[in-house]
């Protein structure tokens, strides 16, 4: 009886190791595991990818580029510092909702990632978080402490939908994001 040879790209490596690092945990998950939920050994997976750190650092770097992207293109353009918050926060809550996967591994997982790409990511963080305060101050007479709270309470309500959200419940991820949006404001007393 012939034995059928699974094929496997890079691409699937990343997906089956989203999923288990993202139920599981980076440390959870073995790389025998990844390997099981695509069908092949444990040593055909070196044929995708050099070590399953490699896999934690392209994910978390990724996404957290990819969150630095879409900030720059929410606000671009955009004078008005009220609406520039509203579709910063919309961008990072839809992306909270749409991929849950990277941002439940960004967040949980981002110790486990070795230097320097953890240095270079905390960085990116810092410049996003650093975005939100300077829109809050921008928007009217706050201090510093009030900016920097009202900011972090942003962030962290919208990285809570990764947590919770799911695409069959009764608002879309689009809608979620619409309410965070308007939270945001009242947070940053802007409604």
């Amino acid at each position: 009886m012939a034995e059928t040879k699974t094929t496997v790209s890079p691409a699937a490596v990343r997906d089956a190791a989203l999923t288990l690092f993202a139920e599981r945990g980076y440390h959870g998950t073995a790389l025998s595991q990844i390997a099981a939920a695509l069908g092949i050994r444990t040593p055909s997976l070196y044929n995708h990818m050099r070590a399953k750190q490699d896999l934690l650092r392209d994910i978390v770097a990724d996404t957290t580029e990819q969150v630095w992207a879409d900030y720059e293109a929410a606000v671009a353009g955009i004078d008005d510092v009220a609406e520039r918050l509203r579709r910063a926060t919309r961008i990072y809550a839809l992306r909270h909702a749409t991929h849950r996967r990277e941002a439940l591994i960004v967040n949980r997982d981002i110790a486990s990632l070795e230097d320097p790409a953890r240095t270079a990511v905390l960085e990116l963080r810092r410049r996003h978080a650093q975005a939100f305060r300077t829109l809050i101050e921008q928007a009217g007479p706050t201090d510093e402490e009030s900016a920097t709270l009202a900011a972090f309470g942003i962030l962290e309500m919208c990285v809570s939908i990764a947590r919770w959200f799911h695409e069959d419940g009764p608002l879309s991820a689009e809608a979620v994001a619409d309410k965070y949006s308007e939270y945001a404001l009242r947070v940053a007393g802007l409604a």
